[in-house]
Formats: structure tokens, C-alpha cells, sequence
């Protein structure tokens, strides 16, 4: 007996727990991404790519694909997300689990600023003019045009739009993992002075920081949105115990 599961992915840990399920004939599963990358990596069950058309539109979607288990997996700052597939696997009696990494944290040597939001990041920075290697992602990208003078180094894995609006701009297109001796001679090669990073997690990306670390720069780091109540794994593994747990779940209501 099978299980119809749709894995919201997004994440390193998605991808792991893909590569698990993709191996299991008892697991029915489909790869959900957002489709903001132009060229993900290529996933070894049946993927879709795009948004639902808001929380009305998963609640179809789920619906008419009969789907009887729900992990997201999305990136950790994709909050509205998370909030729908919160509420349309309440409404159709679903169970769901987040699948995420742990935040990192603080250590010795670390000058972190910690903010709550990219406008807080860019107040932060100051009036001086100053080389700012900006790891944010596309979406925050906008709230810096409200301090163009300083030098921005961007990194993304496809050109954001909007870039016009920073006119004092250099752009990396590069897909992590990244090595710490790189980030190091990248920092130093392009004498920047902050890091401005949101609290992702995981071991892909957190070469900057080490980076940053050794060179003495402060970071600023934008803290995670607050988690909704959703039950949270960090273990691909135990979220594909999960999935055996729910193998025999009844048929949810509505469906």
C-alpha cells in the first residue's frame, strides 16, 4: 500500500529526503518547488515548479491529487508558504511536518549584528559608503536601494531582477556549496567591509561566516521569521520515519 506525499522542497535537506523516498516503491511522492531558480537540480521523482495560486489553490491542488502526507521543506525564510500549508492541511485534516535546519548560532570570534528584517540590515549599515557583500536572496534584495551609496556584492544563482535600482553593484552567479578558503579570498579580493546574510542554517552557505570570522568582519544577520506551530524535524531520515508512521492514515476529510 502506497502513500501519496507531497514534499515541499527548497532545501538542502528537501534534496536529501527526495533522494531517500525516490528509493521506496511504497512512497508516492512529488517534489513541489517554488520555481524561483531558473535551473534547479534535477530531482529524481515528479516534480512541479510554481506557486499553487495562494492558499485556495493548495487546498485544490492537495485535494484533487488525493495527497495523504505533507512535509515542508521549504527555505526557512519562506514564511507565507509555511503559514498556508499550515492552514490547508488543517482544513483538510492532513498531517504535516517541517523538515528544516537548526539556526546557526554565535561562536567565539563571531561580531554578528543580529535584525529582524533586510530594512533593519540596510539602517545598520550606516551613511558611510561602505563594500557590502549582500547573501540575502532575491526577494530582499529591493530594500537596499534605500542606501545606493554603498558597494554591493552580490551573489545569487540566477540574476535578480531589479538590480537597476542599486546602482553601485558587482554580480557573482555561483551555486553553493562554497569552500571557507574561497569565501576568504573572495572577501579579501573584494575588500568588503560587512556581510549582510539571513540565519538560513545548514552547511551549504555557512563557509561566509567562518570566512567572515577569520577576517574579523561583522555580520549582520537577519534572525529567522518566528516558526508556526508545525511540528519541526532535522533529520531527512526522520522525516522518512514520519512518512512510514503515516503509511495506514485514514483517508482525510474532504478528499
Amino acid at each position: 500500500m502506497t502513500i501519496r506525499v507531497l514534499i515541499l522542497g527548497g532545501s538542502s535537506e528537501a534534496s536529501a529526503l527526495v533522494r531517500l523516498v525516490a528509493e521506496r516503491g511504497d512512497i508516492e511522492a512529488t517534489l513541489s518547488l517554488a520555481g524561483r531558480t531558473a535551473h534547479p537540480l534535477a530531482a529524481p521523482i515528479p516534480t512541479r515548479s510554481g506557486g499553487f495560486g495562494g492558499l485556495e489553490g493548495l487546498v485544490d491542488y492537495l485535494r484533487h491529487h488525493r495527497i495523504e502526507a505533507v512535509i515542508d521543506a521549504t527555505h526557512p525564510f519562506a514564511l507565507q508558504m509555511s503559514r498556508h500549508v499550515e492552514e490547508a492541511c488543517a482544513r483538510l485534516a492532513l498531517p504535516l511536518v517541517a523538515l528544516t535546519r537548526a539556526a546557526w548560532k554565535p561562536v567565539a570570534g563571531d561580531r554578528w549584528l543580529e535584525v529582524g528584517h533586510a530594512a533593519d540590515a540596510v539602517a545598520i549599515l550606516g551613511e558611510v559608503p561602505s563594500r557590502v557583500f549582500l547573501t540575502v536572496g532575491r526577494l530582499s534584495l529591493p530594500a537596499f536601494a534605500a542606501a545606493p551609496f554603498h558597494h554591493y556584492l552580490i551573489r545569487a544563482i540566477d540574476p535578480p531582477d531589479g538590480l537597476e535600482a542599486l546602482p553601485n553593484h558587482e554580480l557573482i552567479l555561483a551555486r553553493p556549496p562554497f569552500s571557507i578558503e574561497g569565501e576568504e579570498r573572495l572577501m579579501r579580493d573584494k575588500a568588503i567591509e560587512f556581510l549582510v546574510s539571513k540565519n538560513s542554517g545548514g552547511e551549504a552557505t555557512y563557509a561566509k561566516i567562518a570566512a567572515a570570522r577569520r577576517l574579523g568582519l561583522p555580520v549582520v544577520m537577519i534572525r529567522r521569521p518566528k516558526q508556526a506551530g508545525t511540528t519541526t524535524l532535522d533529520d531527512p531520515a526522520q522525516a522518512l520515519a514520519w512518512i512510514e508512521r503515516h503509511g495506514r492514515a485514514p483517508s482525510p476529510r474532504g478528499v
